[in-house]
């Protein structure tokens, strides 16, 4: 999935303005001004549209694991990882939420998207193992979906 996509779609979860995104990303260190942040929003037919790098969203999801869990003093920042995968994004966003098994599967349901329990537990699992699943844009465009429904 385009990482413009799933930040409009965090913005939209997160109901926060474009400065608060910047405030965000700038948790982990990472320096962006507002008006880059609102050029990452913007639709990509829009004049001042930017393509969000998967650096920069390594970052954000970082940061929105700090801005909604807070920062653990006695561990320090993880390296980011790339590039970043539609599983990353999905491992990143069921930490920052705090979502168990249970959650996810009520979230995907919401959005008309059931997963059985394998294959959930497959998108989790690390990229070389037998059992991984690569996350599909479909997946993780409805998981957010789902997730903006549940937050409302």
């Amino acid at each position: 999935m385009v990482n413009n996509d799933v930040l409009r779609s965090l913005r939209y979860i997160l109901n926060v303005s474009d400065a608060k995104m910047a405030e965000i990303l700038r948790l982990t260190g990472c320096e962006v001004g507002e008006a880059d942040m609102a050029a990452f929003l913007k639709p990509e037919d829009d004049a001042g549209f930017r393509p969000c790098g998967d650096r920069l969203m390594a970052h954000f999801l970082d940061g929105l694991v700090i801005f909604k869990r807070g920062r653990d003093e006695s561990r320090p920042i993880p390296p980011i990882e790339q590039p970043v995968t539609n599983n990353i994004i999905l491992k990143k966003l069921r930490v920052a939420f705090e979502l168990k098994e249970e959650d996810l599967h009520a979230i995907l349901d919401a959005a008309g998207f059931p997963v059985s329990k394998p294959e959930l537990s497959a998108l989790f699992r690390k990229a070389g193992h037998h059992n991984y699943r690569a996350c599909g844009d479909q997946l993780l465009r409805n998981f957010l979906k789902g997730l903006a429904q549940r937050e409302a």
